[in-house]
């Protein structure tokens, strides 16, 4: 088996690399649902098209027990590729900067291996479209996936700069944030600068929007919930010396709970009211709830922490969001990081960089994790 993990991790390279060419964006995955699906055939596995563009495929145990599922994102992003390696992106203005390339040829691999077992329980890989937007994990789940194949446990992993190469980071219960986004128009009465008396200031409404919603994590959220609140946009006014009559505000909503999501969302509602009577404006607010927060199932973090007892972090919970956490809201899951960082080769820039990169020899180190993940749960006796 030494020698087919060797050519397996050649294989991962030509794939990750192949991916990386042709990067698509969220329900656009086309070219690599096809790629996808050419090389499961290849390994002998039933597939099925699901949100589109995902795939599943499927291998059934020889044990009555539920399935596992593994799930690989597929979507890129449109960034341009910055990086002069020689499998660059092809298409303009397009990049695979968050390393589904690497999560997807991972995936393949592990199929690649367990194609000449005769496997003791079910299991699922799934290639998931559109995490990046706008969240084809929460397609799935509606289609019902999960459901039709017996799922009881699944895992996902994703490539992370800030941790060193080698290690593989975890966390238990809440390790990624829900997060939302907010638009908010101020409508009041214009006029001249000289004469304030006359008119209705939105810039200074603006600012008592600011300052008030940054009271709402110090004083309405209990202090050891993780949550942020803030506004990076502002756009008003059209001269120095006229009153504007309206401003426009964006920002974003991250919180490790739902709970203390929907405390900070009421918070804002009920400051915007009170401004609203107080200056006699029209404040319009609108939200979009994105991802749910992944939270970590305990008992497979515990499982996880002693599988990788020599290689595993655990990490502090990180305001960014991914919509694995739609597959958390349905059965146990876990969701953990693989680390890429690695200063001497030059592997340090940040997800979603057009120079993101990393050492393909994480791959290996992808793979391995899930065999072990493959071996405890009785997908396979021996690795």
């Amino acid at each position: 088996m030494a020698d087919k993990l060797s050519i397996i991790g050649e294989e991962m390279k030509v794939i990750r690399r192949d991916l990386h060419k042709t990067p698509e964006t969220g329900l656009n995955e086309h070219k690599t649902s096809n790629y996808i699906i050419e090389k499961l055939k290849k390994y002998g596995y039933t597939i099925e098209r699901v949100a589109g563009t995902g795939v599943v495929a499927y291998k059934k145990g020889t044990a009555l027990k539920k399935a596992i599922a593994f799930r690989a994102d597929m979507d890129g992003l449109r960034v341009k590729e910055k990086t002069g390696v020689d499998y660059s992106s092809r298409e303009d203005g397009m990049m695979h900067a968050c390393g589904h390339d690497g999560h997807m040829a991972i995936l393949l691999g592990l199929a690649n291996y367990l194609s000449d077992f005769e496997l003791n329980r079910d299991i699922v890989f799934l290639f998931q479209p559109a995490e990046e937007g706008p969240g084809g994990a929460e397609i799935i789940v509606r289609e019902g996936v999960l459901k039709k194949y017996n799922v009881e446990y699944i895992f996902g992993l994703h490539i992370l700069p800030d941790l060193e190469q080698g290690k593989i980071g975890v966390a238990p219960g809440p390790m990624m944030a829900q997060t939302g986004e907010f638009d908010i128009k101020i409508t009041s009465k214009g006029g001249h600068g000289a004469m304030p008396h006359t008119a209705i200031d939105s810039i200074y409404i603006a600012s008592q929007i600011i300052n008030n919603y940054q009271s709402i994590i110090s004083r309405n959220i209990e202090p050891i919930e993780g949550c942020v609140l803030t506004i990076g946009k502002i756009e008003g006014g059209r001269a120095r010396n006229i009153i504007a009559d309206n401003v426009r505000l964006e920002g974003t909503i991250r919180a490790f709970s739902t709970e203390v999501y929907n405390k900070i969302k009421e918070r804002m509602a009920e400051i915007n009211f009170g401004l609203e009577k107080m200056f006699n404006v029209n404040i319009d607010m609108e939200i979009e709830d994105m991802y749910p927060p992944v939270v970590n199932d305990y008992k497979l973090f515990e499982i996880f922490k002693d599988i990788f007892k020599d290689t595993v972090e655990i990490i502090k919970p990180m305001m960014i969001s991914e919509d694995f956490s739609y597959y958390q809201r349905e059965i146990p899951g876990l969701f953990f990081m693989l680390g890429s960082r690695n200063e001497k080769k030059g592997y340090i820039h940040p997800l979603h960089s057009c120079y993101f990169n990393f050492d393909e020899e994480i791959l290996k180190i992808g793979l391995d994790a899930y065999l072990r993940i493959c071996k405890y749960f009785g997908v396979i006796s021996d690795y």
